[in-house]
């Protein structure tokens, strides 16, 4: 007997089975081949626009991508650095073969985690509670929550030209039964689609009629528990290059051949991620594309393309990627595919990722309808965590929009649900100056020591920083900055406006380009202080009017948040709701006046007319 079964060895059910361990449950992950554990299948980076941030929330929280990462990337660097800190997020090239070995380490270092290279063929659910999984050798094994994380694999099928065959990803076995009992159960089962592009030899690329991509000289770090990083000058580069005229006349003239466009492919591909044949045809006024060459691993002579993800037959492949300056002469080490897959309607849970249709039974990853690696860990490690507090009758662990990208995700998926595999990007957050990459710990560690994640170590230390960074603003407020003659001297030799009043260290920090070394250089004084603590700082006083207006704003939400609905109202008996909210409302059963708010159909006078109604009923 098992207090948490986990299905899948994804990068979902990786930080869920981790995270039920820790936690101190017996688990067991189950997952069909051991060598793909946390297995990069497509790109070999981690993180990006909105991403980046996600995995440092992971890591307040107390998973393990970001460590996982740190320890095997082969570049990093800051993303949209010449913008505001709302958009900035880190983005690592991740060694493919270093990852998951350095995963699969840690996991046979957990206690209290097992694994089981096996495929789980049925559910058993008793009384609609789920008690356990049945192997497809008919060997039972029981527990007392199940968090599925199945990631593509679900009834996959692989496409390539006019070609169908039945597989997972990189023509692993697909799971086919596990669709069948999800459906007898009452789960609305989604067909979506996605792709991966070919990969090339790295010899025989010619980088010199392409742009280096280097990573930061700076030292830079997902997680805050992470003392060393790979030096700038051993870091891998990146490279750009672009599609060409002969390029999209190849792709135009052979539509009829992709799997996509001739009628083969049943799932609704990523809005986000769209293969070549889509770009072409869905941006005709673009005369070119661009394509990044990214390093796949040190120990691979490999290299993957960015912006060339296909279906077309493999010969057309050839004639494609050779039309791009630089891989004249290319040799392609593995082809392109695209490959559909089942999902469930996102709509059908909880905030806290457990089915509202079988209780105990938590749903994590792609198999919700997202996409991307980071999408995927955050809901396998909420759902880890949440397993573990029903298993100990403690409430859920919910994150709000305003507290953390997950909230984002989370909320997006169960309140919209999915018409192609979700992408999370900054515009999703309304409150995104609240969740930037620099106050991840901030935001979130405190719950991740209170579920008991985060060290008391850890903890402590992050207090110590804290409040090392309150200290530091107290301070600016005190200092005073005078229009004395070397003062603005100084500013207008760096090119900045002069003063003409005096002003505190606070609003001198405020201003345009303005930084600690320049306040630091025209008082004379040191801030004997890190470079992360002085950034945080700086960010919160440079935005604090419009922190504190989201935060304002965040209030409003909190309190629609804190306004629950009984999961099993009667819409049908509120008068004068309109029709179409009143059937969004049936569907997604929402938990809160906020979530409610948010669905598509429900306008601002259902919304009333429901507070009115529970008014009313209470």
């Amino acid at each position: 007997m098992y207090d948490i079964i986990v299905l899948g060895g994804g990068h979902a059910g990786v930080e869920a089975a981790l995270a039920g361990a820790r936690l101190g449950n017996r688990t067991l992950m189950v997952f069909g081949n051991y060598s793909r554990i946390a297995h990069l299948s497509c790109n070999p980076s981690i993180g990006g626009p909105a991403k980046g941030i996600i995995v440092r929330e992971i890591d307040a929280l107390g998973g393990q991508m970001a460590k996982a990462i740190d320890r095997t990337l082969l570049q990093i660097k800051m993303l949209n650095i010449s913008k505001g800190p709302a958009v900035q997020a880190l983005r690592a090239q991740a060694d493919k073969i270093a990852y998951p070995e350095f995963m699969k380490d840690v996991i046979k270092n957990t206690p209290g985690l097992e694994y089981l290279e096996a495929y789980i063929v049925d559910l058993i659910v008793e009384s609609g509670i789920v008690k356990g999984v049945v192997l497809e050798n008919g060997k039972k094994y029981f527990s007392k929550a199940v968090i599925i994380s199945s990631g593509t694999y679900l009834s996959s099928r692989i496409l390539v030209g006019q070609t169908v065959r039945e597989a997972g990803p990189d023509d692993e076995r697909t799971t086919k039964q596990l669709s069948g009992t999800l459906r007898q159960l009452g789960f609305t089962i989604l067909r979506l689609k996605t792709g991966t592009p070919p990969r090339i030899k790295r010899s025989s690329i010619d980088f010199s009629k392409m742009k280096p991509q280097e990573g930061d000289s700076v030292f830079r770090c997902f997680s805050h528990e992470t003392q060393e990083m790979l030096p700038y000058e051993k870091q891998e580069k990146c490279y750009l290059t672009y599609t060409t005229e002969e390029t999209h006349r190849i792709i135009k003239e052979n539509l009829h051949l992709s799997s996509m466009y001739s009628g083969l492919v049943e799932g609704v591909g990523p809005r986000y991620c769209p293969s070549i044949e889509d770009k072409v045809v869905r941006f005709a006024d673009k005369s070119r594309h661009q394509v990044f060459l990214e390093p796949e691993s040190l120990f691979l002579d490999e290299m993957y393309v960015q912006g060339l993800s296909t279906s077309l037959p493999v010969e057309l492949q050839e004639t494609i990627v050779r039309s791009v300056p630089g891989l004249e002469n290319a040799v392609i080490s593995r082809y392109a595919y695209a490959i559909e897959y089942d999902a469930i309607d996102p709509r059908q849970l909880k905030t806290s990722l457990e089915s509202k249709l079988v209780k105990n039974l938590f749903f994590a990853g792609q198999v919700n309808g997202t996409s991307g690696y980071e999408e995927a860990a955050c809901q396998g490690l909420i759902a880890g965590i949440n397993a573990n507090q029903i298993i100990k009758n403690k409430p859920p662990l919910v994150l709000r929009r305003d507290e953390a990208y997950i909230g984002v995700l989370i909320d997006d998926l169960i309140t919209k649900g999915v018409k192609d595999p979700y992408r999370l990007l900054t515009s999703r957050a309304e409150f995104r100056l609240l969740l930037r990459h620099d106050n991840a710990e901030t935001r979130l560690i405190k719950y991740g020591y209170k579920i008991g994640l985060i060290s008391q170590a850890r903890y402590q230390g992050y207090l110590k920083k804290r409040e090392m960074i309150d200290n530091l603003i107290e301070k600016t407020r005190e200092i005073k900055v005078r229009p004395k003659p070397e003062t603005n001297e100084y500013l207008e030799l760096n090119k900045k406006m002069p003063l003409n009043k005096q002003i505190t260290g606070f609003d001198f920090l405020k201003r345009p380009d303005i930084d600690f070394l320049n306040l630091e250089e025209i008082l004379g004084i040191k801030f004997n202080l890190s470079a992360d603590i002085k950034e945080h700082a700086l960010i919160e006083i440079k935005y604090s009017g419009y922190i504190e207006k989201e935060y304002k704003e965040a209030k409003k939400l909190a309190r629609m948040e804190s306004r629950k609905i009984p999961i099993d109202i009667d819409y049908d008996a509120i008068p004068n709701i309109a029709y179409e909210a009143r059937d969004k409302l049936k569907s997604v059963r929402p938990e809160t006046i906020s979530q409610a708010s948010r669905i598509s159909g429900v306008n601002p006078s259902d919304v009333a007319i429901l507070l009115v109604w529970l008014e009313y009923k209470k």
